[in-house]
């Protein structure tokens, strides 16, 4: 006969109070042994009846129990809480339809949607809890344990194996994930050790309109052995399902179990396939040494060339990080690879030492570096090695760096110091200049009118110290490009002739030493009278000191069967003079005035302003001094609407403006009331006194063909429009002062309709054989991604080269390439979920490696990652030759 308690009721009287103790004290027993069973779980809640116990160790635990109902069956000597019973015992939650102590045996049964939540926040499914009373040992049926979400980093930071891309604004890797066990029986063993037989584990959500369906992927085992000491999973007799089929069998593996960031072991393997070293295959070796530091080592065998290897060391301090990374190998076929200077075929011995750190020494100052060490230009090339050095949007080089940096509120100070390894056959390594240092600071702050005599405004301080050094000057043929006769892979320059090289060649880069220090102040204040008038009125002063020592002895010599050429650095002083070591100084005082007067209207649908502008900035004649003529950092000068107000529009230290020039403009602005908008600008540059510095031509033609170096420059205007989140147009152009003809375009469109993505680009300049390009420049790129669905994608990119037309000779193969020559393009498509990602992607460049050869390299990578498992790729190059007539680049 068994007896019943209502909690927030008076206890039955027939039953004595001795009865009740006893009641509670065995279920205390037996929960407490879940306890143990399930490890320690946060939870709160409120309780109905409660009861203080001991551990094992004799230290107190708290033990509560709520339930509709608490029955004692004298008759089968059990305990039991029923209906909605819930457990809360050290931190762990046990909640089931019925939990059952039997006396007799002293075993505990939890039955009827039966769940245990554990500290760690991982979830037990089971139909039936069978369990010894200290919760050791037991048995679980229709397991199912849901883990916690983990974020997709490890905590120095590096993706974790098979974590999808997804990033943030940051380009931080962003998301969590889940995993999953499931088996028709567990056993628990000495409170550490789970059994799983035929047991099943995924990182993949059950479908919610099917949750018997099978998972994208699973991994289906004899035995699944979790063991909470080691942090490890281990699977016996497995094998890989993808939609419930095995595809792939494998007789014993293990990983690290969901919880662990960071695991000692062996990582996913991929596979690589390369038409110069053959098939390979890489194994990853991961030491977790410490908690801020690690080491992974990925011997690699390929079959043409032998072993691979790659180290890399990682370690986070408190203040900052660094890494070192070092691989290497010792080829055993170098013949694959071309010969100097076109590849490194006469090499065995090949390898890179590559480092990168950064530390915040004190608020707002960081000290930090970046370096590559390579064997030849061509290593991380061939072998595909990933640096954080390498920079390749314009020129494939590294860049070396040690640095000190300061951020302020309204102020920056950087002191660092450069060199750079050009990775091309084009790089001629003599050339690359050597920075020690180069030093940045600014500083703007406001100027208070109380204190100034009413002055007021905003003044701010620039400086920059750059010191250069390079063993071999660089020279470049005015017009067509002349490459030398052995390899036709250098600028040479021959055709000197006395007090008019400049007209024949270019100077691009010194050879010697160089340094120039230059200073400025300036000031402005912005005044709006009572009908809108906008006034800002400026003023500056600039100071520059230059100081060479040019190498007039080194030459060099390029030789093989073609032929031979010989450039001479004595050849820097028809452009310099000819002087050894020379100081030049100069200084520029300039004053002006900034005038707007927008005018405003609204409409029902947008608001607009219209504002015309005009500027005058006025200096003296020439510059008070003299410089050297030697340009190193202002060679890119691009006269548009977005430099037709800067007071000069170079963009470097080395040139600065001089004379009088107004500027002259309107802009019209629409913002539409659904967030969109539209802005048209227009203007002009006059130079009205003093030399036209941009028709005075430096070392490197700079100024010449840029649009400014007539009286009355070109026009330059620009038209963007973006009417709401779908699309958005950008153009850009210049045209011809006297012909209106249009001397430099940009188009740029990008467009989002939901599930397609993408974006054109095309850009036509006109040949400025003056400063070097001979030809016209022109190009159209094209960028999409289609999403199929929720989890599938395609996508695509294609860059056509149509100014390979216009080149002098023809392609072998490609007799006549017209305005659609493709310089490079790619596919791919893919699948992604919370899960996996899947990918394959294929992409076809065009490169010019000399010698009247352009290599096409084409690459297939197919990528699977399956999250908390790992990643494979497999990757396939292939490189094919296409012979060129006379094509020089």
């Amino acid at each position: 006969m068994g007896r019943r308690f209502c909690p927030g009721k008076a206890i039955v009287p027939i039953l004595r109070a001795r009865r009740f103790i006893r009641f509670s004290l065995a279920l205390g027993f037996a929960l407490s042994g879940a306890a143990l069973l399930a490890g320690a779980l946060p939870a709160a809640a409120q309780t109905a009846t409660g009861r203080e116990t001991k551990n094992a160790l004799g230290e107190a635990a708290k033990m509560f129990v709520e339930a509709d109902e608490l029955r004692y069956d004298t008759e089968k000597n059990n305990v039991s809480a029923e209906r909605n019973a819930r457990i809360y015992y050290k931190d762990q939650t046990l909640e089931a339809d019925r939990v059952v102590y039997d006396r007799n045996s002293g075993r505990v049964y939890a039955e009827g949607h039966a769940k245990l939540t554990q500290p760690n926040g991982t979830v037990l499914h089971g139909d039936r809890f069978d369990l010894t009373d200290d919760f050791r040992d037991g048995f679980i049926e229709s397991l199912r344990a849901d883990t916690p979400a983990k974020p997709y980093k490890d905590v120095l930071g590096a993706q974790l194996p098979g974590a999808p891309a997804n990033t943030d604004a940051a380009g931080t890797v962003t998301g969590t994930y889940k995993t999953y066990f499931s088996a028709p029986r567990a056993e628990r063993i000495e409170g550490d050790t789970t059994v799983f037989d035929k047991g099943t584990y995924t990182a993949c959500e059950a479908c919610r309109g099917n949750p018997d369906k099978p998972p994208l992927w699973r991994v289906r085992a004899k035995r699944i052995i979790h063991k909470n000491d080691e942090k490890m999973i281990y699977f016996e007799d497995s094998s890989l399902e993808f939609l419930g089929i095995p595809l792939a069998y494998a007789p014993f593996f293990s990983a690290p179990d969901p919880s662990v960031a960071r695991k000692s072991g062996i990582l996913s393997p991929y596979l690589a396939y390369n038409s110069q070293l053959g098939a390979g295959l890489g194994i990853p070796i991961f030491w977790a040494l410490a908690p801020d530091y690690d080491l992974t080592f990925t011997p690699t065998y390929y079959s043409q060339q032998g072993f691979f290897a790659n180290a890399t060391w990682r370690q986070r301090l408190e203040s900052g990080e660094y890494y070192i990374r070092a691989t290497g190998i010792s080829e055993q076929n170098p013949t694959v690879f071309p010969l100097a200077p076109f590849g490194s075929g006469d090499k065995t011995l090949r390898g890179s030492f590559e480092s990168k750190g950064q530390f915040y020494i004190a608020d707002q100052w960081k000290f930090g570096w970046e370096f590559t060490l390579l064997s030849d230009k061509w290593y991380l090339n061939d072998y595909h090695v990933p640096s954080q050095t390498l920079s390749s949007n314009y020129f494939s080089e590294t860049t070396s760096t040690v640095y000190l940096a300061g951020q302020g509120g309204r102020g920056y100070f950087d002191l660092r110091g450069l060199s750079f390894e050009g990775l091309s056959s084009h790089d001629f390594q003599p050339q690359q200049p050597l920075a020690h240092p180069v030093w940045d600071y600014n500083k703007t702050f406001d100027i208070d009118p109380a204190k100034s005599f009413g002055i007021g405004g905003q003044a701010e301080l620039d400086f920059n110290l750059t010191s250069l050094s390079a063993r071999a000057a660089s020279f470049e043929a005015v017009g067509p490009r002349v490459l030398d006769k052995a390899f036709g892979l250098y600028d040479i320059c021959t055709n000197y002739v006395p007090g008019r090289a400049t007209g024949d060649c270019l100077l691009r880069g010194l050879g010697g030493d160089y340094t120039r220090v230059t200073a400025e102040a300036s000031w402005q204040r912005k005044y709006i009278d009572p009908i809108g008038e906008v006034f800002t009125p400026f003023a500056f002063a600039r100071l520059n000191g230059e100081w060479l020592d040019i190498n007039t002895t080194n030459s060099y010599t390029f030789a093989s069967a073609n032929g031979s050429s010989t450039y001479s650095n004595a050849s820097q002083s028809n452009f310099l003079g000819n002087r050894d070591a020379s100081f030049f100084g100069e200084f520029i005082p300039g004053i002006g005035l900034d005038y707007r007067y927008p005018f405003l209207a609204k409409t029902s649908f947008a608001s607009m302003v219209f504002e015309p502008i005009v500027q005058i900035v006025a200096r003296p004649n020439q510059e008070i001094g003299s410089n050297s003529l030697a340009n190193l950092d202002a060679q890119s000068l691009v006269f548009d609407d977005s430099t037709l107000f800067d007071w000069s529009k170079y963009s470097g230290y080395d040139r600065f403006e001089t004379g009088t020039r107004a500027n002259y403009g309107a802009q019209f602005t629409m913002n539409f009331n659904n967030g969109g908008y539209a802005n048209l600008i227009g203007g002009q540059s006059y130079q009205l006194a003093g030399t036209n510095s941009y028709a005075t031509p430096d070392a490197a033609n700079v100024g010449l063909s840029s649009g400014l170096d007539t009286r009355r420059s070109d026009y330059v205007g620009a038209f963007t429009i973006a009417p709401n989140s779908i699309f958005s147009f950008v153009a850009k152009a210049r045209f011809d002062v006297g012909s209106l003809a249009a001397r430099r375009i940009d188009l740029i469109t990008n467009y989002n309709f939901g599930s397609l993505t993408g974006s054109i680009q095309f850009a036509n300049y006109q040949a400025q054989p003056v400063i070097g390009y001979d030809v016209r420049r022109e190009g159209l790129g094209l960028s999409s991604r289609y999403k199929i669905s929720d989890n599938y994608f395609a996508q695509g990119n294609i860059i056509f080269d149509m100014s390979r037309q216009f080149y002098p000779g023809a392609l072998i193969g490609f007799t006549n390439p017209g305005p659609f020559a493709i310089a490079a393009f790619g596919l791919g498509a893919g699948y992604q979920d919370e899960c996996t990602t899947f990918s394959i992607n294929y992409s076809s460049i065009y490169q010019d490696y000399g010698s009247g050869s352009l290599t096409r390299n084409q690459t297939v990578l197919l990528q699977l990652q399956l999250r908390t498992l790992g990643e494979t790729k497999v990757t396939q190059t292939f490189l094919n030759t296409t012979a060129l007539d006379g094509v020089k680049y």
